[in-house]
C-alpha cells in the first residue's frame, strides 16, 4: 500500500514538472502601430520576460489593431484566441467599470491629480479586474487628450458643428452626446483615418502621440489647446494563462512590467509636447482658448454631470470619484 502511495506521489510530481516545464507563448494585442513608443514597450517587455523566465515565457505581439478594436481584444481574450492586451481605459471599461472614472472631462489638469485619483482607486482598479478574470501587469497613463478637428474649435458650440468620433459600441456616450446636441459617429479605431479622409468624422479627442503616429493631424489639422482628459492604459493578461506560469516567474514578470511601465510613463509624460511641436512644423494649428471660453467648457461639464453619472461614468464609479475629488480639492 505504501509503495502504491509513493508511486502516485512520484507520478504527480512528474506531471507537475511537465506542466511547469512547458513553454508558454502569450499572444498580446495592441492598437499601437509598430515603431511607436507603446509598441516598443511591449517589445522590451517580451525580451526581459524571456530572460527572467529562462525562455519559458515568450511574448508574441499583434500590433496596429490587426486583432481588431479594443472591445474585440477583450472578447478574443475571453474565448482564448489571444491571452493579453495593451489597451486604454476604453477597453478596460469592458472589464472593470471603475476605469470609466478617467473619462471625466476636464477634471484632470495635472499629473499630480492623475496620480492622486489612481492611488485612491487602486484597490477598485486592481481587484475588480481580477474578479472579472484578468490580471493587470502594469498601469500607466499615455498622456493628455485634446480636441483635434478639421476646422478650429474654441467653444462647445463649435464642437456641435462637428461630427465627433466615438468608439464603436459605446452606446452610452452616443446617447449622452446626442442628448446635449452633439453629433457622435461610432467607428472602430482602425477606421478613424478613413473616416477623416471621407468627412465621416471631423473631430476627435485624442492624444498627440497617437495623432502624430497615425498622421491624423494631416487632416484634423487644428488642436484645441485645452486638456480634455487623461488617457490611462494597462497591460493585462487573462487569469487562466497567468495561472499556468510558475509563481516565481510571475513575481519576476510583474517586477519587469512595473519597472518598464514606470519608465515609460515618466518618459511619455513629457513626449506629448514634443509631438505637438513636430506636428506644428508640418501644419498643425494650435488654438488656445480665452479664459472666458474655458469657463464655458467648465460650465458645460457641470451642467452635464447628472447625465454623465450612469452613462459616460458608471454610477458607483462616479460617486467614488466625487468623494476622491472632494479630498483632492481640500488638500
Amino acid at each position: 500500500m505504501f509503495r502504491k502511495f509513493l508511486l502516485i506521489v512520484f507520478t504527480l510530481c512528474l506531471v507537475s514538472q511537465f506542466i511547469w516545464a512547458k513553454k508558454i507563448i502569450i499572444k498580446m494585442a495592441t492598437l499601437a502601430p509598430e515603431g511607436t513608443e507603446w509598441h516598443g514597450l511591449l517589445v522590451e517587455l517580451g525580451q526581459q520576460w524571456n530572460v527572467v523566465t529562462n525562455g519559458e515565457v515568450r511574448l508574441r505581439i499583434y500590433p496596429g489593431g490587426v486583432v481588431g478594436d479594443e472591445r474585440d481584444m477583450i472578447r478574443k481574450m475571453r474565448i482564448g484566441q489571444i491571452h493579453g492586451a495593451a489597451i486604454s481605459n476604453e477597453g478596460m471599461t469592458e472589464i472593470n467599470p471603475y476605469f470609466t472614472t478617467f473619462y471625466m472631462p476636464m477634471m484632470y489638469q495635472s499629473y499630480d491629480e492623475v496620480d492622486f485619483v489612481r492611488d485612491r482607486l487602486s484597490d477598485e482598479l486592481l481587484n475588480k479586474t481580477e474578479e472579472n478574470g484578468f490580471k493587470i501587469l502594469t498601469m500607466v497613463d499615455v498622456g493628455w487628450a485634446y480636441w483635434f478637428s478639421t476646422d478650429p474649435i474654441y467653444t462647445p458650440d463649435d464642437l456641435k458643428n462637428n461630427k465627433i468620433f466615438i468608439w464603436a459600441g459605446d452606446y452610452k456616450s452616443a446617447q449622452l452626446y446626442e442628448k446635449h446636441g452633439y453629433q457622435p459617429i461610432p467607428l472602430a479605431m482602425t477606421d478613424v483615418l478613413s473616416g477623416l479622409q471621407t468627412g465621416l468624422i471631423t473631430s476627435l479627442g485624442f492624444n498627440p502621440l497617437y495623432a502624430l503616429a497615425q498622421q491624423l493631424f494631416g487632416i484634423a489639422d487644428n488642436m484645441l489647446n485645452m486638456k480634455w482628459g487623461n488617457l490611462t492604459a494597462a497591460i493585462i493578461i487573462d487569469l487562466k494563462t497567468w495561472k499556468k506560469i510558475k509563481p516565481e516567474h510571475q513575481e519576476s514578470m510583474l517586477a519587469v512590467a512595473k519597472k518598464i511601465g514606470d519608465g515609460f510613463q515618466q518618459k511619455n509624460r513629457y513626449e506629448s509636447d514634443k509631438s505637438v511641436e513636430v506636428m506644428k512644423k508640418y501644419g498643425l494649428k494650435v488654438n488656445t482658448p480665452t479664459p472666458g471660453q474655458v469657463k464655458i467648457w467648465h460650465d458645460l461639464i457641470k451642467s452635464m454631470s447628472p447625465d454623465i453619472r450612469g452613462s459616460l461614468i458608471e454610477e458607483k464609479a462616479f460617486d467614488r470619484l466625487m468623494e476622491i475629488k472632494k479630498e483632492m480639492d481640500s488638500r
